[in-house]
């Protein structure tokens, strides 16, 4: 089966799951915000808030800001210290994010098990 067909239909299975109640409403800017903040923390190199507004290739400054506040409304990041460093804020996803991507680890399985 072509691969366009497998990301098609991914797409597909990933717009029903966000239509659904299941999941969180985000945006594209939101959700590549979210992204990044889980990839480092996966990296286990947690992106600081002021790393998270220097990132201009997802948005301004403001943008972000107003971005990481509905994350946080959300439920699906939160700020951490580390240490007795109580000025800088570590951004970590929280379980209401990881429970986020695992469904969209399932959809993703899904579309590359589901035969056509």
């Amino acid at each position: 089966m072509p691969t366009k067909h497998i990301y098609l239909r991914f797409l597909n299975l990933v717009h029903a799951l966000e239509g659904s109640q299941k999941t969180p409403a985000m945006d594209l800017d939101a959700k590549k915000l979210l992204e990044v903040i889980a990839v480092r923390f996966a990296e286990q190199k947690p992106l600081t808030v002021t790393d998270a507004m220097a990132l201009n290739t997802i948005a301004s400054p403001a943008t972000i800001h107003r971005k990481l506040d509905q994350l946080r409304e959300l439920g699906m990041v939160d700020t951490v210290f580390e240490g007795k460093n109580r000025r800088t804020k570590y951004l970590v996803p929280t379980q209401v994010a990881h429970d986020y991507f695992e469904d969209i680890s399932q959809v993703m399985h899904q579309a590359l098990t589901q035969t056509a």
